[in-house]
C-alpha cells in the first residue's frame, strides 16, 4: 500500500489515477474550434510544462541530456525523434526517420550526438546537422548502451552474441559470446548494463533467469548470476519448463547493488558479493518489468535508499529495507513504455502508448529542477486548492431523489453522469427541475432554517435537563445507554475479582489494579461528537415502520411502544366504542355510499398509480366491522342462574334479565328497579358471602332481622343457593346436578370473589 500522504502532480499529460481522485469525464475537455485541432483534450487540475510534449501516436523512449538542458524522445507515426529545450519549456526540432526506433545513447553531453538502435536491424548515427552513417547488425538488436573508456557501443539482440560497435575505429570488433553450461543454448540478451563505478557489463539473458557479467578489459565473463525461479515462477510453470527472462537492470553508483527486474514482474535487489537477494518487490500484474534504477541524490525525505520499478500499468517507489510497502504508487493512464528520472529532482517523464507525454512531480521525493523552479509555488497553490471547486457546477443526486425530480427519463444521457450509487447533474438542470418539481422549495427550507433557529434559541432557556441531546432516536439512545450501563457493572466486577486477587500480597496484581484505574474512561457513543447529529437531526431519524427496519429487526417488528399521542387516540376509541357517541350518520352513509357502487368498481388504479380510492377504502371497514358484530351475535354463553319464580328456574334459555324479572321487590343501592313490565337498565353488585353457614337443623336470622332457612345460603343482592321451593317443577338433572362434562361453552369460575366494601 501506498503512502496516502505523498503528494503526486501531473505537470503533463492525462491525470493519472493515484494522482487525482476527479472522475475522467470532469478533468478532460476538449478545446473550442473547428477541426481536428479542435479535439485536442485538456485535463483540469494539470499543468502544461512543456508545449507539445507529445507524438501523433506513441512514444517509444526518453531520455534529458547530461547537461540537463534538453530532453530527447523518439515516438511514431512517422517515426521521429524530438528535441525540447528545457530553458524554453517548447519544442526545439523534431526529426524524422525510415524505421521505428528501438533505443538511443547520447555519446556526448548535449543532444549533438546521438546512436539510434531501429527495428529494421540498422544503427544510425546523428549529428547536430542531421543523420550521418548507418550500417547494419547480423540480428534484430534489443538494446544499446555505449562504454565510454573503449569508445565501444555495446548491442544487444537475439541470440547469443552482443556486437560491439567501435566509433572510434569506425569498424566492428569481435562479439561477446554468451554460454550456459547449465541451460545450454541462449535464446536472446534483453538488456544490458553498465556500471559507472567499475565498468563491469551486465546482461540480462532470455530464457534461462541468469545475468552474466563481463569485462571489456579481458572481454571474458567474470561471473554469473542465477535468478530463484522457484520463487518468482508459480510450481506448474517450472515443471513445464516455462522461460524466465532478464528484462531490466540498473545499477548503482556504490558499484556493489543491482537492481534486475524480471518478466513475472518481480524485482529483485543484489549485493554482487551474495548470490540470494536481499530484498524483492512484485509488481502485482505478473507482466515484464519495464524499467527499474536507483533514485539517486536530491531526495528530501526519502534518502538515497529508494527503489523505481515500473511495468506497463503501474510505477512503484519503494524503499529497498521495506519492499512490502510502497512510498508512492503511480497508475498512468495509458500503458508505459520507458520511465526516466530527472537526476537530483523529483521530477519524472513516462513515454506511454497515448500521445500526450507525462510528466509527474513528487515534492516529498525531491526538489523541483532548476529549469522548472515554479514548480515549487504552484504546487503549494493546488494542495490550498481542494477538488471543491471542481465540482462547483455539478450536484450529485441519488436514483430516488431523480425519479423524485422527474429526470430519470434521462439516464443513459449525457446530461446525468453515473457516479458510485447515482449521478452527477448540471446545477443549472438540477435547479431547474427542483422548482418544477416543486414551486414551495424555498418557503419549506426557510421555514426550516427558523425553525433550527427557534430550537436553538430555546435551548438556552433554563428547564430540567432531561436528556438533551437526545432529540430523535430516542429508543436506540434508551439501548446504548443500557448496554454501556452493562458494561461499567462487567468492569466494576472484573476490577473487584482483581483486588480480591491482589489482597492475597500478590504486589504486582495490585499495581497493575492500579495501572488499569489510571486509564481513561471509553467516550460514550452519545457524547461523541462525531455521531451528534444521530441524536439530533431529524433527517437521521429511524423509520421503525420501513421495510428495512423490519427485516434487520425481526424479533422487533410490530413491538414498538405506542406513544403519549397515540394512547390517548385509543383512550378517545374506547370512549366512542360504548355507543355513547354514536348517531344515526354511519346509516346515512351507508346507504348514500350504496348509490355509488358502480363508480367504486370503475376504479382504475393503473390510472392514477399512488393514489387511493377512500370510498372504497371506508366501505371495506365498516363491512368488517358489521361482519364482527354478527359473529358475536352468533355466540351462545351458559345463562347463570339466579333465586328466582320456578317458571324462570325451568326455562335453561332464560336470559339473565329474565330470570332475575320477578323479583320485583328488590331495590339496591341508589337505584330501583320499576314494574312498569319493561326492561330497563340497572347496576348490579355481586358480593359472595366467602363463608357457608352450618346446618343445625334450625332457622336462623340475619343481622336485619329476616328469617333464614335451613340449608340455604344467601348472597348477592336477594339471591340464596341450596334451597327450592317444594311447587317448583325441577327437572331431575337440575335436581342431581351434572353428570357429564360440559361441551360447548365454560361457566364462570367457583373460584369466590372477595367481599366488596
Amino acid at each position: 500500500m501506498a503512502d496516502s500522504t505523498v503528494k503526486v502532480y501531473t505537470v503533463n499529460g492525462a491525470t493519472a489515477g493515484s494522482s487525482s481522485s476527479l472522475p475522467d469525464w470532469l478533468t478532460r475537455k476538449r478545446a473550442a474550434g473547428k477541426g481536428k485541432r479542435a479535439t485536442k483534450e485538456h485535463y483540469e487540475g494539470s499543468i502544461e510544462l512543456l508545449q507539445g510534449f507529445e507524438f501523433p501516436e506513441a512514444s517509444n523512449r526518453v531520455k534529458t541530456t547530461r547537461d540537463g538542458r534538453h530532453v530527447l524522445a523518439t515516438g511514431t507515426y512517422k517515426p521521429q525523434l524530438r528535441v525540447w529545450d528545457l530553458d524554453q519549456l517548447s519544442l526545439k526540432f523534431e526529426r524524422h526517420s525510415d524505421a521505428e526506433n528501438v533505443d538511443f545513447v547520447m555519446l556526448s553531453d548535449d543532444w549533438t550526438k546521438i546512436l539510434h538502435l531501429q527495428n529494421d536491424r540498422t544503427v544510425e548515427l546523428h549529428t547536430q546537422g542531421g543523420f550521418h552513417y548507418r550500417t547494419r547488425i547480423p540480428k534484430f538488436g534489443r538494446s544499446l548502451a555505449y562504454h565510454m573508456p573503449s569508445c565501444d557501443a555495446i548491442i544487444t539482440a537475439t541470440g547469443n552474441e552482443v556486437y560491439r560497435l567501435n566509433l572510434d575505429q569506425g569498424r566492428f570488433m569481435t562479439p561477446l559470446v554468451l554460454e550456459d553450461d547449465v541451460t545450454g543454448e541462449i535464446e536472446g540478451v534483453n538488456v544490458v548494463d553498465i556500471n559507472p563505478a567499475h565498468q563491469l557489463l551486465a546482461f540480462g539473458v532470455d530464457g534461462n533467469g541468469t545475468v552474466q557479467f563481463w569485462d571489456l578489459r579481458s572481454r571474458s565473463k567474470v561471473g554469473i548470476l542465477r535468478l530463484p525461479a522457484s520463487r518468482l515462477m508459480p510450481v506448474s510453470a517450472v515443471t513445464n519448463g516455462a522461460p524466465l527472462g532478464v528484462t531490466a537492470i540498473s545499477s548503482r553508483h556504490d558499484g556493489l547493488s543491482y537492481a534486475i527486474g524480471t518478466s513475472t514482474g518481480h524485482t529483485l535487489l543484489y549485493d554482487i558479493r551474495a548470490a540470494n537477494p536481499f530484498a524483492m518487490k512484485d509488481q502485482g500484474y505478473g507482466l515484464p518489468i519495464k524499467d527499474t534504477f536507483w533514485i539517486e541524490g536530491g531526495s528530501r525525505m526519502a534518502g538515497d535508499a529508494m527503489v523505481l520499478s515500473a511495468d506497463k500499468k503501474v510505477i512503484k517507489i519503494w524503499d529497498r529495507a521495506t519492499p512490502e510497502t510502497n512510498f508512492v504508487s503511480i497508475t498512468p493512464a495509458n500503458d508505459v513504455n520507458n520511465v526516466h528520472h530527472v537526476r537530483d529532482s523529483g521530477l519524472f517523464f513516462t513515454a506511454n502508448e497515448g500521445i500526450q507525454m507525462s510528466t509527474y512531480y513528487i515534492p516529498q521525493l525531491g526538489p523541483a529542477p532548476r529549469w522548472a523552479s515554479f514548480l515549487e509555488n504552484i504546487t503549494e497553490e493546488m494542495e490550498d486548492s481542494t477538488t471543491r471547486s471542481a465540482y462547483e457546477d455539478y450536484k450529485f443526486v441519488a436514483r430516488d431523489e431523480l425519479s423524485a425530480l422527474g429526470l430519470d427519463h434521462l439516464v443513459g444521457t449525457p446530461a446525468l453522469k453515473p457516479y458510485m450509487h447515482g449521478y452527477f447533474v448540471a446545477l443549472k438542470l438540477y435547479e431547474t427541475a427542483r422548482l418544477i418539481a416543486n414551486p414551495y422549495a424555498y418557503a419549506e427550507h426557510r421555514e426550516k432554517l427558523v425553525r433550527e433557529k427557534m430550537d436553538k434559541m430555546a435551548e438556552t432557556r433554563i428547564r430540567a435537563k432531561k436528556d438533551a441531546g437526545v432529540k430523535v432516536n430516542k429508543a436506540l439512545a434508551e439501548k446504548i445507554l443500557q448496554d454501556e450501563a452493562k458494561a461499567a457493572l462487567r468492569e466494576e466486577r472484573r476490577k473487584k475479582k482483581k483486588a480480591a486477587q491482589a489482597a492475597k500480597g500478590e504486589e504486582e496484581a495490585d499495581n497493575a489494579m492500579e495501572e488499569d484505574g489510571e486509564g481513561e474512561e471509553p467516550t460514550s457513543l452519545l457524547s461523541d461528537p462525531r455521531f451528534s447529529k444521530v441524536f439530533q437531526d431529524p433527517s437521521f431519524a429511524i423509520d421503525e415502520n420501513s421495510r428495512e427496519y423490519a427485516l434487520l429487526h425481526p424479533s422487533g417488528a410490530g413491538q414498538r411502544g405506542k406513544t403519549a399521542v397515540e394512547e390517548e387516540a385509543d383512550e378517545s376509541d374506547k370512549q366512542s366504542s360504548d355507543g355513547l357517541g354514536s348517531d344515526d350518520s354511519d346509516e346515512d352513509e351507508a346507504s348514500s355510499d350504496s348509490d355509488d357502487e358502480g363508480e367504486l368498481s370503475h376504479f382504475d388504479p393503473r390510472k392514477r398509480p399512488g393514489q387511493r380510492n377512500e370510498r372504497l377504502v371506508d366501505n371495506l371497514q365498516k363491512s368488517r366491522a358489521a361482519n364482527k358484530e354478527s359473529r358475536l351475535a352468533r355466540v351462545s354463553y351458559v345463562p347463570m342462574k339466579a333465586a328466582s319464580s320456578s317458571s324462570a328456574l325451568a326455562d335453561k334459555d332464560a336470559t339473565f334479565g329474565q330470570r332475575l324479572a320477578p323479583s320485583k321487590g328488590y331495590k339496591g343501592k341508589g337505584r330501583q328497579q320499576q314494574d312498569d313490565g319493561e326492561d330497563q337498565a340497572m347496576e348490579i353488585s355481586w358480593m359472595p358471602s366467602g363463608r357457608k353457614d352450618a346446618d343445625d337443623g334450625g332457622e336462623r336470622r340475619s343481622k336485619k332481622g329476616k328469617e333464614r332457612r335451613a340449608g340455604v345460603e344467601s348472597f348477592g343482592a336477594g339471591m340464596e343457593r341450596g334451597g327450592a321451593e317444594p311447587e317448583m317443577d325441577i327437572s331431575e338433572a337440575e335436581r342431581s346436578g351434572r353428570t357429564h362434562r360440559r361441551k360447548v361453552a365454560r361457566s364462570g369460575s367457583k373460584n369466590a370473589f372477595r367481599r366488596m366494601g
